[in-house]
């Protein structure tokens, strides 16, 4: 079973996952701060500690990249649920902030993106 710990001192946890159907074969990138942070599929997740305050987590999209700005504090974890839209040739996708509660139980239906 997954644990959800505290992140290390002084940081935030970031989680983005991916558990939906809709756009299943679509592997996507997502970024912190400008800087890859790795591709997600269906099914997958990923997670990075950073510094408390304010970043930028962006996707690759159709046409230009979906760019979500957070405010994080240390000691907590923040879940954000990746997903894809439809496009007009390919699938967009974009991220949304989910509940705690909401982030982890979907996070269990996933396993880490290497």
């Amino acid at each position: 079973r997954k644990q959800f710990k505290a992140p290390a001192n002084n940081k935030s946890g970031i989680y983005i996952y991916r558990n939906s159907f809709f756009g299943s074969a679509l592997t996507k990138t997502v970024y912190i701060d400008d800087k890859t942070l790795g591709a997600i599929a269906n099914k997958t997740y990923l997670y990075k500690e950073v510094a408390p305050g304010k970043h930028k987590l962006a996707t690759t999209s159709e046409f230009s990249p979906n760019i979500l700005v957070i405010n994080t504090v240390k000691g907590k974890n923040y879940y954000f649920n990746h997903y894809i839209k439809m496009g007009l040739v390919v699938g967009g996708a974009n991220i949304k902030a989910v509940s705690d509660e909401e982030g982890k139980k979907e996070i269990l239906e996933c396993k880490l993106a290497q």
